[in-house]
């Protein structure tokens, strides 16, 4: 048999890239070699983007069960003062989700692997290892242990940080020069814990040890610890050293250990997202500091972005070259986004402390000496290459919104409503009454059922009254203009074709 496309690793980027190239009627083999979840935390964040994502799945429900809103994070300075604020925006929410969350990784894996698994069209191996990869004009092969070959027509390494899919390809990593070492302690808080600890994140802008306290769903804690000059990072995970740094938190009968590990934080990109049939994504494709909780975030995006390229090449709607603009998208903004997570690590992890108290001096200066929230989600850049209108085009590369949309059923976010795929979006008020539109784009005209006024503030703080939305939600471009709209979509349709 051969499979529309063959995925390495079945973590969070390939199960939900599983999920989506199956959920559009492909076939799709995944070889994992581990048989069962990770029992332990490792991403601890998640965002509004990527909740969207699992609507489209059809798995959020599921999914909200684990999560909770991301409390504040605060900086504090050299000397114990506040320097620095980022926070969720209040309501009503852009995508309808709570911008940033937190969650429990084990039981959103294993329920995504689930939901995944039972799709028509997928096929799972777990234990199975790819020890070998070819391809050619006509698809490619997979080389599993124990001998068994699998042809696909595509492939995508979403085998992490270590991907042999990557190593096989000979493509290097680049090296975006962040590098420190750092130690990662998860704990189950017991209440008496519990009523002594902070109840906001805080980053720790200490010169002498920077480290990071982050609140998880329910009991679960986190602290991100830097080691110091000399410190073995095999020493460090000890029992007996993890509690001598947390004993400015917590004693030992007031918590549970629950998972310790010795990192160094990277940010490093893939040279090449794509080599002929296969492609990289998630932690084979880049690696970047944990800074705001991007990393899952960053693989799911790939997948999103990939999976309706893949199925509109497969579907024969777009030629095979739609797929070079994977790569142009995702590696740039990989490395817009990882040069703004540096810029944070620059302000936790200065050591010197002069140094320190000049960075102080400066962030509260800029501030108007009075700390103001800063969204988390200003920090993440729109796309900025690829599949886009020209540049000026207002709100080109960004996320479209979600808004509540009102009815005779009750409230119901816009894509339950309108479905995903390509849209054509207007403003009901001021959209003209009849438009030529390709057959391949849905149209959604929004009026007085969006209720909290998002879809509204949005069109008319950009100018516009209509806006083209690709299958990832990201806006290919506006119009505030019937011939302009016109132009959009027949240069679009061209793109997508030729």
């Amino acid at each position: 048999m051969m499979y529309d496309v063959a995925i390495v690793g079945f973590g969070p980027s390939g199960a939900v890239a599983a999920g989506l190239l199956a959920q559009a009627g492909l076939s799709v083999f995944v070889a994992e070699k581990a048989r069962e979840v990770y029992d332990k935390p490792r991403a601890l964040a998640l965002d509004h983007e990527i909740m969207r994502l699992f609507q489209q799945l059809g798995i959020v429900e599921t999914i909200a069960e684990f999560t909770a809103p991301f409390v504040p994070s605060e900086y504090y300075g050299v000397d114990g003062q506040l320097i620095k604020r980022l926070a969720a925006p209040p309501p009503p929410y852009p995508l309808g989700y709570t911008p940033n969350l937190v969650f429990r990784q084990p039981p959103v894996e294993a329920a995504l692997r689930q939901h995944v698994a039972a799709l028509p069209g997928v096929e799972v191996a777990l234990g199975a290892e790819v020890v070998g990869l070819a391809q050619d004009d006509a698809g490619l092969t997979l080389t599993l242990n124990g001998g068994k070959t699998v042809a696909a027509r595509y492939a995508v390494g979403c085998d992490g940080a270590s991907s042999f899919v990557r190593e096989t390809l000979g493509i290097g990593l680049e090296d975006l020069l962040f590098d420190e070492p750092w130690l990662v302690i998860d704990v189950q808080v017991k209440p008496e814990g519990l009523a002594r600890l902070p109840d906001v994140s805080i980053q720790y802008c200490d010169p002498r040890r920077p480290c990071t306290y982050l609140v998880g769903v329910g009991n679960h804690r986190r602290w991100e610890i830097s080691l110091l000059p000399g410190e073995d990072p095999r020493q460090v995970v000890t029992d007996e050293a993890v509690w001598r740094l947390l004993s400015r938190w917590l004693a030992p009968d007031e918590a549970t250990l629950w998972r310790q590990a010795s990192y160094r934080f990277h940010a490093l990109v893939a040279r090449e997202w794509r080599r002929g049939r296969v492609f990289l994504a998630g932690d084979a494709a880049h690696q970047q500091p944990p800074f705001i909780g991007q990393g899952m975030c960053q693989g799911l995006r790939d997948a999103a972005n990939l999976s309706w390229k893949l199925v509109s090449v497969l579907g024969g709607q777009s030629s095979d070259r739609l797929l070079d603009t994977y790569g142009e998208e995702r590696g740039l903004h990989v490395r817009q986004l990882t040069t703004r997570l540096k810029q944070i690590g620059a302000i936790i992890c200065e050591r010197d402390e002069a140094a320190a108290r000049r960075r102080d001096t400066a962030l509260l200066a800029e501030a108007g000496g009075v700390v103001k929230t800063t969204t988390r989600q200003d920090i993440i850049p729109p796309l900025a290459a690829g599949l886009l209108a020209a540049e000026g085009v207002p709100a080109r590369g960004t996320l479209f919104p979600q808004p509540w949309l009102n009815g005779t059923g009750g409230r119901v976010r816009m894509d339950t409503r309108y479905g995903t795929g390509w849209r054509l979006v207007l403003d009901a008020a001021k959209a003209p009454p009849m438009l030529e539109v390709p057959a391949r784009f849905k149209i959604a005209r929004i009026g007085p059922e969006e209720g909290d006024g998002i879809l509204r503030g949005w069109f008319d703080r950009h100018g516009v009254w209509a806006a083209i939305v690709r299958p990832d939600h990201y806006v290919y471009g506006t119009a505030a203009d019937a011939d302009v709209l016109a132009g959009h979509l027949k240069e679009l349709t061209h793109r997508l074709t030729s």
